[in-house]
Parts: C-alpha cells; sequence; structure tokens
C-alpha cells in the first residue's frame, strides 16, 4: 500500500527533500508529534503549545500528517497537508509506549529522555501501527529516536520562514532561497541533512562551533579531492531503508557496493585528526569488510533492472545456478549441431532450427521440401511457406533446456532473498554511514560555499550582541552576480545591552528590507555552524528569530491584510524575549494613517520596554524618528539616496540618523506612472509639507496614556468630545487634516 507519507520509490521520491509521515494528537493543551522518515529510518518525537503547533508543522513539513477523526486545529487547516484521518483508538500512550520500545528494543524509554512525552507516545502508537500497516512488515531499519524539544532549537516561527525565504520563495518556488544558495552537495543524501540543519537550527552553541572547525579544517587542507569523491557515492541512506523493507533493486545493490569501495579514499582525503567532529566522522566511514564482500561475490557486474529478469547473482557464487545456467548457455551449440546433422540425414540445404518463446523449439521446413521429411519428424505448425515439427530428440532437449532456464530464474530468486537476508545485520552499520557520509556532504559544501563566496567564521559571545561588519545578504549577492548587476553594497549592524532597537527610516527600493532580511540570515547561518557573507561577526545568545514582513492576506481563513499584520504582531509580542531578534517592517500599513501611527508607536514602545529584544523597525512613519529621543536603548538609521533632479540613485547604504524624505513619487515614476499623475502627485506632496511647516505640529506618540478612572470622575472636555466624534476610518487624508486643525484650535481655546 503506497500513501504519500510512506513511498520507498526513489523514483517517486524528491531528491534533495525529506518526506515524512507525522502524527499527531492533543491531550488538553497540549500537542504529541511523532514523525518517521521511512526513506531514512527517522523516528521523532516531540511535544508543544498550540502556539508553537504551527512552527513544528512548518518546520516538518510532512508530506501525510495522520490525526484523530475527532480533531483539526487551525494549525493543521492552515499548514494544508495532506491529512488521514485514524480512529481515535489508535492514538493510546500505553500502547505508543509498547510499540516505541519494541521498535528500539529498549526496556524504556529514559535512555532517549522521552519517558515524560506521554501525548507523543499516543501519537507514536498510531504512526507506527499506519507504517507498519503499510509496509507489510516491521520497521527493520528505524533503530534510533530523536526527541526535539522547543527550548533547545532556535525559534523559527512559520513567517518567519516564509518571510526569509529559507526553502521556498514566497512564490513557492525553489529557488533563490537561501538553501538554494548553500546546497552545492554532492549526494542527495547531503542535500537533505543540509535542509535539516537549516530548519532545526540549535540554539546551544556546541555543535555549531564543531561544524565551523570542521569548515575550517576543509578551508585549511582543500576539499576539492573529497567533493571529486562524492561523485562516486549513491543514496546509501535511502538504499539502506530499501534493504530493510526488502524492497532493494539489483543496480541499488551495485551503487552501494561502488559507494563502499571509494571509501578508502574519502578516508584518504578527509583531515581526520583536524578537528573532533571530522574525526568521529571519519570513524563512521570503516563499515564492516563483510558487507563489501558479499556484494562483490553476489552481485553480478552490470545486473538486470529486475530480479524477475536473471542476471543479477555473479557467476560463481552458487554451483546449482552455474551449472542451470550452463544448459541455458550451450543451446546455440546444440542447436547448430542438430541443423547440421539434420540437413545431412534429409538432404535438405535449407532446413533450420529455430526457437521461440511461443512455440519453443522447432524445425523449420519450406513448402518445397516437405517430401524429404523423415517419418520421425511430427508436425508442430503448419505457416503459409513453411512446416515446422519436432523430433524426439529435439523435443527431450527442450524440457531440459526451458526446465532450466525456470529453475535459474527461481534459484536466482532465492539467492536475491539470501542475499538481502544477509544485509539485515549490517543496518545499523549502513545507517552510521549515511549519516557520516551526508554530514561530510553538507559541511564540505558549506565549506565550499565559505571559499567561493568569501564569508567568514562568525563567533559566539556570552554577553548579549549582535555586531556585524560589512554584512551582505546571500541570495540578493547570489542574484546579483549572476546577472552581473554590480556588487552588493554591505552594511553594518550593532546592537548590545544599551542599543536594542534601530529605527530605518529611508525610501522604497532603498535596501531597508534586504538589510533586515540579511541580518537574520546572518544569524541563522551561524546558528547552523556555517560561515557568514560578512568581514566579521559576533553573536550573543539568541533563542528565536521573529519577523513581520510583507503585506498579504490570508482570506482562505478569513483575515485581511491587516487582521494577519496585527495578529502575527501580537504573537511576537507575546513570544520575543530579551534574546530574540525582530524584524518589523512597515507595520501599520493596513489601515488609517493615524491608527498606523499611533499602533506602531505602541508596537515600538512595547518591544523596546517589555520584551527588550533586539529589534530592526522599518518604518515610513517619520514619527517615529522622534522615538530615540524618548528611549535609550533605541538609535535612528537610514538607506540613503541621492536625487538628480527627476532622477533618484539608490545607495542602499546605512547611515546614521533620520531620513530626510521618503521619495515615494520619484519610485512611483521609476515604476512607469504617466508623468501628469507624477506630477500632479508632486504638487500635492509640496502643499502639504508646506501646511505642515507653517504648523509644524508633532503629536506625542510615547506618551503614557492617562488614567480611566480620572476620565470618569469628570465631564469630557471639548477636545474630548470633538475626538470622539471623529471616525478615523471613515475620513478621506485631506478630511483628517482638517480635523486635526480644529482639534488644535480647540486644544488653544481651552488652555
Amino acid at each position: 500500500m503506497v500513501t504519500p507519507g510512506t513511498v520507498t520509490d526513489t523514483e517517486l521520491l524528491a531528491d534533495k527533500r525529506d518526506t515524512l509521515l507525522v502524527a499527531l494528537h492533543r491531550q488538553g493543551a497540549t500537542y504529541g508529534l511523532a514523525w518517521l522518515g521511512l526513506t531514512q529510518g527517522q523516528l521523532g518525537l516531540t511535544e508543544c503549545s498550540s502556539r508553537e503547533l504551527g512552527t513544528w508543522l512548518t518546520r516538518l513539513n510532512a508530506a501525510e500528517l495522520l490525526i484523530c477523526r475527532d480533531d483539526l486545529p487551525d494549525a493543521v487547516r492552515q499548514a494544508r497537508v495532506p491529512l488521514t484521518k485514524r480512529p481515535s483508538w489508535q492514538f493510546d500512550t500505553a500502547l505508543g509506549l509498547r510499540k516505541l520500545c519494541e521498535q528500539l528494543r529498549v526496556a524504556g524509554l529514559g535512555g532517549f529522555n522521552a519517558q515524560d512525552l506521554s501525548v507523543a507516545q499516543a501519537a507514536a502508537s498510531a504512526l507506527l501501527c499506519y507504517a507498519e500497516h503499510t509496509q507489510g512488515r516491521a520497521l527493520a531499519h528505524v533503530t534510533t529516536l530523536n526527541v526535539e524539544r522547543a527550548s533547545d532549537l532556535l525559534e523559527l516561527p512559520p513567517a518567519t520562514q516564509r518571510n526569509l525565504e529559507l526553502t521556498q520563495t514566497l512564490r513557492g518556488d525553489d529557488s533563490p532561497t537561501l538553501l538554494s544558495v548553500l546546497d552545492t552537495c554532492r549526494t542527495g543524501m547531503g542535500s537533505r541533512a543540509l535542509r535539516r540543519w537549516l530548519t532545526y537550527p540549535q540554539r546551544d552553541r556546541h555543535t555549531a562551533l564543531r561544524r565551523h572547525e570542521a569548515v575550517g579544517a576543509f578551508l585549511e587542507h582543500g576539499h576539492d579531492r573529497l567533493r571529486d569523491s562524492f561523485k562516486h557515492v549513491s543514496d546509501v541512506e535511502r538504499i539502506a531503508a530499501r534493504i530493510a523493507l526488502r524492497q532493494v533493486r539489483p543496480r541499488e545493490l551495485t551503487g552501494l557496493r561502488a559507494t563502499l569501495a571509494v571509501l578508502p579514499m574519502l578516508r584518504e582525503s578527509l583531515p581526520a585528526q583536524a578537528t573532533p567532529l571530522l574525526a568521529e566522522l571519519h570513524e563512521a566511514l570503516t563499515p564492516p569488510p563483510e558487507i563489501a564482500r558479499l556484494l562483490t561475490a553476489a552481485v553480478a557486474e552490470e545486473p538486470a533492472v529486475l530480479v524477475r529478469d536473471g542476471g543479477v547473482i555473479a557467476p560463481g557464487f552458487d554451483a546449482e545456478l552455474d551449472e542451470l545456467r550452463a544448459i541455458s548457455q550451450n543451446c546455440d551449440a546444440f542447436l547448430i549441431d542438430l541443423e547440421t546433422r539434420e540437413r545431412a540425414r534429409t538432404g535438405i540445404g535449407n532446413l533450420r532450427v529455430q526457437y521461440n518463446k511461443v512455440h519453443g523449439f522447432y524445425i523449420e521446413v519450406t513448402q518445397g521440401q516437405v517430401d524429404k521429411v523423415p517419418l520421425d519428424y511430427q508436425r508442430r505448425q503448419t505457416l503459409k511457406n513453411a512446416e515446422r515439427y519436432i523430433t524426439p530428440e529435439l523435443k527431450a532437449f527442450e524440457d531440459k533446456a526451458l526446465s532450466a532456464q525456470e529453475r535459474a530464474l527461481a534459484r536466482e530468486k532465492f539467492l536475491y532473498e539470501q542475499l538481502i537476508d544477509a544485509l539485515q545485520p549490517h543496518l545499523p552499520a549502513l545507517g552510521a554511514l549515511a549519516r557520516a557520509l551526508a554530514g561530510l556532504d553538507a559541511l564540505s559544501a558549506l565549506a565550499e560555499r565559505a571559499a567561493t563566496l568569501g564569508w567568514t567564521r562568525p563567533h559566539f559571545a556570552k554577553e548579549p550582541c549582535i555586531e556585524i561588519e560589512q554584512g551582505r545578504h546571500p541570495v540578493v549577492e547570489a542574484r546579483l552576480q549572476e546577472t552581473s548587476s554590480g556588487p552588493f553594497m554591505p552594511n553594518d549592524c550593532r546592537l548590545d545591552a544599551n542599543r536594542r532597537m534601530l529605527v530605518i527610516t529611508g525610501p522604497n527600493m532603498g535596501g531597508k528590507s534586504t538589510f533586515m532580511r540579511q541580518v537574520a540570515l546572518i544569524v541563522l547561518l551561524a546558528a547552523i555552524g556555517s560561515y557568514v557573507p560578512a568581514k566579521s561577526c559576533r553573536l550573543g545568545p539568541i533563542d528565536a528569530i521573529h519577523t513581520r514582513i510583507g503585506a498579504a492576506d490570508d482570506l482562505a481563513n478569513a483575515q485581511s491584510t491587516f487582521m494577519l499584520e496585527m495578529t502575527e504582531a501580537a504573537a511576537i509580542i507575546h513570544s520575543a524575549t530579551e534574546h530574540s531578534l525582530v524584524l518589523m517592517d512597515e507595520i501599520g500599513r493596513g489601515t488609517s494613517t493615524f491608527d498606523g501611527l499611533a499602533l506602531a508607536g505602541a508596537i515600538a514602545s512595547h518591544l523596546h520596554d517589555k520584551n527588550r529584544s533586539f529589534t530592526l523597525f522599518a518604518t515610513h512613519y517619520f514619527e517615529l524618528t522622534e522615538f530615540p529621543a524618548q528611549h535609550t536603548r533605541a538609535l535612528n538609521v537610514h538607506v540613503s539616496a541621492a536625487e538628480s533632479g527627476d532622477d533618484i540613485v539608490f545607495l542602499h547604504e546605512i547611515q546614521p540618523g533620520p531620513a530626510s524624505r521618503s521619495y515615494g513619487v520619484q519610485v512611483a515614476r521609476l515604476a512607469g506612472m504617466p508623468a501628469p499623475l507624477v506630477r500632479q502627485a508632486r504638487a500635492t506632496l509640496e502643499a502639504l509639507e508646506a501646511q505642515q511647516r507653517a504648523h509644524n505640529a508633532q503629536i506625542d506618540l510615547f506618551a503614557a496614556p492617562a488614567p480611566a478612572a480620572a476620565a470618569e470622575d469628570r465631564e469630557p472636555s471639548a477636545v474630548e468630545a470633538a475626538l470622539a466624534a471623529i471616525q478615523p476610518d471613515a475620513l478621506s487624508p485631506r478630511e483628517a487634516l482638517d480635523a486635526l486643525y480644529r482639534l488644535k484650535d480647540l486644544q488653544g481655546k481651552s488652555a
């Protein structure tokens, strides 16, 4: 039985993407997740809250999700995963614990730190039952368990993974993304490992430091020879899984044999003593020699595609098979000899002895020579111009030859099954080998990227900080190089305990979003163990990357653009800590000017005062440039642009201080707006700016709100009454400006 999450045929699988079967179970406010990758023997468990569920579903990217028939959380609807509903009784904690212990061959789950995950164990019950049912056998290659906890991982909410375009673009394409830039792996195993590193970044720095050391060793000692050797490496991970499921094809075994043959070259080209991680990988590149000896002796040099076609078992491996093959292979000599003797005996010069799969062996005589046929010839078939005969001698040979072919195929199938049986005890060693090859391939790809793109090793600090000198956006820089569009403009970013927020202003297309995203990508690359696109990089502890970027709606889930924006912002406000990196891009655009400005100011204040997160806050509200004057840990910066007449040149450089103007009219002209429209917009802009200079009124966005009780104890003033009568959503910009002037006049009279 084949389902989306249980496909194992390599021709039906994406080479660079894991195919995961995931089960989800809820108990109270806790969700348990269990996942299984049949093609790599990967089994995992985790538990999370409803707030974290969307992050886990995005991270796992399930090919098929098993859920209880009575429960469908909102996060599942939004994830748009193929669903398979299972009865509620299959999600049983006791059964899940028993099946996990049987699968892993242990007495308990304490050694995997999973004994307290009762909800995830219930999910594993349905998962393992379903997988065994669809495969029709036990999962012999699943021998390890990964327990993931949100507290151990750098949090990457769905919005962050989408906005940073880690593995997919906003349009859903696989390129250009961060993964497409990083992935120069030579094998599918390496590509899949690199994808896992990118979506499961560890919060603890130990793993990243070990990978930094390994990448540095490759850069010092060279990695070209190692990467060239990977051209001869097959997908051991998936081959091992298909051996365990007894679905492996002959040519996959020859690929495994070729991989084992190239291991000595890999070991020689690996600087094993340079770092502890490379030493561990070098050790795993020495599987038991019995595997190679068995494959060399048993499998033919160039076997058939399928066992039923024959020619799979190597000559000399089995004496009985060789004898049966000899009978079949001697057919031609016997037929030639028989044809020669019968021509001489009968005097029929054009007599032929032949064979086909329908009628077997026969002697063919043309109609003109039929009168010369001996009495011992028995007619088998009459044709238009010939007669076909069989003789007792030919019939006896036919029985022997055809029987030998059938017996040879049956013997070959039996020997192939025995070969798969003999490989079963070596599955753990093949699994370890696959993991080592995948890790080496991914590390060497990171080293190649660092050398080719000029990336540097990041350094970690204990104190809170993000210090990036001449940082670059890896994807944008790669696209500029591909299109020969000129060099990328690098920029610095410095945040620390006393400087936690940058208020970024400047024109559209100036590079605000690029700058923000490149900081986040550099932080993420450092966390997975990669070198980074910067002259230097020093990072303190980071527990999450949160983003609120872009303008889009989610009509399928009844969320407008502004509602989606506020929902994502609220999630950040509730989740971000002082060790989080927050990107806020143009918050407050989806409503009226005053509403948006008020919300943007309040959100900035909350992030600065309460969350105290490292925050990059891009905005077109010039009123927010007053924010740093009243908030000591915030600083104004802007992206520079130069104007010459009607033309504008974007310099893409981050400079201190607020921007002087937005250049929106110039950007509209570059976009192709009609010239009369642009002239009208410029005239209106100049008039509005003149009015603003004349009145020079500025609202204090950051003053503390008046206590509610005080407002209830007195009659509202004229200003408050006029303010209450205003309906902001119904006002045009001009009407809003007039209302502001009226409020100003009333305030003057009351004073």
